[in-house]
Parts: structure tokens; C-alpha cells; sequence
């Protein structure tokens, strides 16, 4: 979560054309080269940065986006030589409203725009059509939020993910909820994106594992707000504990719809409920949902204080959930260039797929998939209107899990 991973439904071709393109330096031309030499000697680089920066997952879309904005900004800082200039960082942002039809129209804009590399997507829904965009066009893609197992199963040379996948969360979270909270009765219900289902679906599979039960399986979309004959549906199954495939916007209200009913049993979800957002929208009756993170938590991150720090003098606004992991994306590409000498993505991908690098969010090295290795799953309750940890299950590498 995120959140990959949701699928809003596809805006019309009259919004899109009302979408303005967003950079932290909006005098540069769209179309204009990757590396074109500016005045003084400077070697432009842009770098694309693709979100939800409109609609209900615009907190994590701007969230994200700043991340990729902090990182070049620190970069331009310290002057980099790249292909014997110095080089400046240009984040090119792009709202892809989380909806794989204008993720593609979004990819296309980049590769006519001759961005060096992209991070992005936020959401896996968005992330997988854009990246065979991507790939054809040769270009880098370094993805912050993206779980779905799919991302790095299309054998993409050129895709690349700095955490863990759904996979290790529905495991990690089945284990949890079959092995700890001793629930035998489980219903699901998922959005039916890319995100949702699929999250929704390893998580069954890992609860039968478990020695748990599917009592029941049900789904709604994205954009619903009423949820009430599911839940009664559900009700009348008997369930020890209800999961959640999807992100807050719906997580918040159906907490609130099952109390409503009566239906008192946990309610449990994965990164996109493990949010500020949900605690809002669900308010008291949220109290004791638990929930994953695809990543360390925010105490286990070696840079995160000095990180948190950063951002909030930057941008007057708490971290919501990825910019730590976008910051550090943009990092690694920057330092696959500068190991590369050069901004061309044919000359700094190889250098991109060998990365070692120490990142805020810990230690960053690529499978042979473009998975992170040892990545970590951490679950969470939410406790007092606080996010609190509960258990962070031992790393396992994301190639092992699929």
C-alpha cells in the first residue's frame, strides 16, 4: 500500500484531458530530452514520478511523491557528474488516479518525455500494465509500494521492488491469526482489484495451511460505501475474525457497518488499512483491528528519525505510509547511475539490478527477479487510535515466497 495495488473505476477521456502534469519543477517542457545539457554545464535528468494524486487515495499518492521529491532534492544538493556534467534531478509527477487505463496513458507520457527511470506506481492495479510500457521502452522502474506477486513474475529485466510482496503479508497475517489469535472461522472479503483479490486469495490459501477455515468469501469494489448485506451475509456464518482484501477508504466505513449489526469479531486487513486514513474514517470502532506492513516498522528503520525529520521540514505534513520507501527508490536509482557514470537507462540498468545500498527503510539488494531480498512483513493492532506492534515475523526472501 499501497495499495498497488487498488483500481479506481476509469475516468472519463474529458477528465483525463483536464489532468495537468505536476513537477517539482514545473517550468521544464514535457518533451523535453532526458539529458539535455542546460545553461552552465547542466546535464538534466528526469525522473518520473507516477501517483494517485487525485481522488480517495490522494494521501498516499502525495505521500509517495514527496518521498521521490526529498531524494532528488538532496541529490541535486550534493552535484553529481553524470556523463561528464553535473547532473539535476527533475521529478516529473503524474496522476494515474490508481487506474490501470490511465497508468498506461501516464507511461506513455513518460516514455515520450524521455524520463530516465520512474518510480511508481503506487498501486499494483496501476503498476503492471505501465510496466510493460516500460520495459519495451528500455526504461528503469523502481517500484515503493508495489506487492502484487505478479510486478517481477512477467520476467521484466527492468522492474524492481524495495519491499516485500502479498505473498509474505498473507502468510505472515494467516499464521498470526490461525497460530495467535486461535481463530479457526475466517471470512474474507476483497475490492476485486489487483491488490484485493490477490492479497485476499494468498491469504486463504495461507489460513487453510494454518489449520484454518474460509467459512465464508465475499466481495465489493473500491467505491463502495455500503456494505451492510455483505456483513449480514456474513454474520450468519458464524466468523471468528473478518479479513479485509482493499484499502482504507472501505475498511474505515465497513468497521463501522459491522459493529453496527453487532458483528463484535476482529477485523484484520494488510497495508492498506494499516493507515492514519482508516483510523479516521473508522474511528472508536476500529479499536483492535490488526493489520500488516509490507516493510520494517517505523522504529525498525535505521534512518527513519532523521528521515521524519527531513520530511516534516520540508513538507509540513506527517508520513503516511511510502515516502520513506520512495525516497529510498529514488536513491537507489540515483546511485546506479552515478556507479553507471551516466543517466542513460541501457548504461546504468546493470548497475541497478547489482545494488547494495544502506536506505533509511535498511538494506536494499535485488533477487534475480527484482524482488528485495529478505524482505519483512511487521503486523500491527491498532490500539488508542495508535498504530502498535505486535509481532514481525523473520525475513524470507521474496523469491523463496513466490
Amino acid at each position: 500500500m499501497f495499495i498497488y495495488r487498488t483500481t479506481l473505476i476509469a475516468a472519463a477521456v474529458a477528465a483525463l484531458a483536464a489532468c495537468s502534469q505536476q513537477s517539482d519543477k514545473p517550468e521544464a517542457a514535457a518533451s523535453e530530452p532526458t539529458a539535455a545539457a542546460a545553461s552552465g554545464g547542466e546535464l538534466v535528468v528526469k525522473i518520473g514520478s507516477a501517483n494517485p494524486l487525485t481522488g480517495p487515495f490522494a494521501h498516499w499518492g502525495r505521500d509517495s511523491d514527496n518521498g521521490v521529491k526529498l531524494a532528488a532534492e538532496e541529490a541535486n544538493a550534493e552535484k553529481i557528474q553524470l556523463d561528464g556534467k553535473t547532473a539535476r534531478f527533475e521529478v516529473v509527477s503524474e496522476d494515474d488516479q490508481a487506474d490501470p487505463k490511465v497508468a498506461t496513458q501516464v507511461a506513455q507520457r513518460f516514455v515520450d518525455g524521455q524520463v530516465a527511470g520512474v518510480i511508481g506506481h503506487l498501486t499494483s492495479g496501476a503498476s503492471i500494465p505501465a510496466s510493460r510500457i516500460y520495459s519495451e521502452a528500455g526504461i528503469p522502474m523502481v517500484a515503493a509500494s508495489v506487492t502484487s506477486p505478479k510486478f517481477t513474475q512477467q520476467g521484466y529485466k527492468n522492474t524492481f521492488r524495495i519491499i516485500a510482496n502479498d505473498l509474505q503479508q498473507g502468510q505472515a497475517l494467516a499464521k498470526f491469526a490461525v497460530g495467535n489469535l486461535k481463530v479457526k472461522r475466517i471470512a474474507i472479503i476483497d475490492d476485486r482489484t489487483t491488490y484485493g483479490q490477490g492479497l485476499a486469495d494468498d491469504f486463504a490459501k495461507a489460513v487453510e495451511t494454518a489449520g484454518g477455515t474460509v467459512v465464508k468469501r465475499e466481495y465489493t469494489s473500491n467505491s463502495a460505501t455500503d456494505f451492510m448485506a455483505i456483513l449480514t451475509s456474513i454474520k450468519g456464518e458464524k466468523p471468528e475474525l473478518i479479513f479485509y482484501g482493499g484499502m482504507d477508504a472501505q475498511a474505515g466505513p465497513m468497521v463501522k457497518q459491522m459493529k453496527k449489526i453487532g458483528l463484535t469479531v476482529p477485523f484484520m486487513g494488510a497495508d492498506g488499512v494499516n493507515t492514519a486514513e482508516f483510523v479516521k474514517l473508522g474511528g472508536k470502532d476500529a479499536e483492535g483491528t490488526y493489520a500488516s506492513s509490507a516493510g520494517a516498522s517505523k522504529a525498525a528503520m535505521p534512518g527513519f528519525a532523521s528521515f521524519n525529520d527531513k520530511f516534516k521540514k520540508a513538507f509540513n505534513a506527517d508520513i503516511q505510509a511510502y515516502a520513506p520507501y520512495t525516497y529510498d527508490a529514488t536513491r537507489v536509482l540515483i546511485d546506479a547511475m552515478k556507479r553507471a557514470g551516466s543517466a542513460t537507462p541501457a548504461k546504468y540498468l546493470p548497475e541497478l539490478a547489482k545494488t547494495q545500498f544502506e536506505g533509511v527503510t535498511g538494506p536494499i539488494a535485488f533477487d534475480e527477479k527484482g524482488d528485495i531480498k529478505n524482505g519483512s512483513v511487521t503486523l500491527y493492532q491498532l490500539k488508542n487510535g495508535q498504530w502498535a506492534e505486535v509481532g514481525a515475523p523473520a525475513p524470507a526472501a521474496a523469491s523463496a515466497a513466490q
